[in-house]
């Protein structure tokens, strides 16, 4: 795949999604800076993948953006790729749902994903290359009960990559995303077992879908192999949703 000695930033690493991330671009000699919110699970990530960088970061924090990415830029040496994973979800039935939970959702997943993207692709444009893979979910295209804002930040992601991989697909930058279905992590372990058969019911595939199954996607679209694909989103979901 050709990623060893690539240089990249994954966010939301200490989730099941980031884990696998991790682990893949590890497995293929990358240079990699994880970053989260929770110390703890950061520790014991660069416990697992001694070789990593790790950064405890709050994306919310959008003052700081630019020079969280100039500082990983100058401890990895250069940038390469940018992988924004990290996402918060507040779910609530719409008339329920606050302004404020709407707009924290929207600042986590949408507004710190562009701001990300600003501050990585001047490196990027720097070194005349770069990819960027922005994950959204499935329920940026299908919607979700009691997730109007969770989908809303998701199809955004969407809409925006497109517009930047216009932007910049003459200077070398690639820009895509890859949309998972319903994945096998803590969070879906949450779900009750009843629900849960039913969710599975609606998968083609018959099955819940796996970390690797993201990250084998997100390696793709990082390396050489994925040079001729620009503004596209990939679907990783057992053929729940086919666009």
């Amino acid at each position: 795949m050709n990623l060893k000695n690539k240089k990249i930033i994954i966010t939301g690493a200490t989730g099941g999604i980031g884990n696998s991330l991790v682990k893949k671009f590890v497995d293929n000699g990358s240079m990699i800076l994880a970053t989260g919110t929770n110390e703890e699970k950061l520790k014991n990530l660069k416990n697992e993948f001694s070789n990593i960088l790790i950064e405890k970061f709050n994306l919310g924090d959008h003052s700081k953006i630019e020079s969280f990415i100039e500082a990983a830029n100058n401890k990895l040496g250069g940038l390469d790729i940018l992988i924004n994973n990290a996402g918060i979800n507040l779910d609530s039935l719409t008339i329920r749902l606050s302004e404020e939970n709407w707009k924290k959702v929207l600042d986590i997943n949408l507004t710190s994903t562009f701001l990300m993207c600003k501050s990585a692709i001047k490196k990027m444009l720097k070194s005349k290359s770069g990819k960027i893979i922005n994950i959204t979910s499935i329920v940026g295209h299908t919607g979700n009960f009691g997730q109007t804002n969770y989908s809303a930040s998701k199809a955004g992601i969407v809409a925006f990559s497109k517009s930047l991989a216009l932007e910049y697909a003459k200077k070398n930058i690639n820009i895509n995303c890859v949309s998972p279905g319903f994945i096998k992590t803590e969070m879906t372990d949450k779900i009750p077992e009843e629900y849960k058969i039913k969710l599975i019911n609606k998968i083609p595939a018959g099955d819940l879908g796996t970390g690797d199954d993201v990250s084998n996607c997100v390696a793709f679209l990082a390396s050489d192999m994925s040079n001729y694909i620009n503004g596209e989103t990939i679907h990783v979901n057992g053929g729940m949703y086919m666009a």
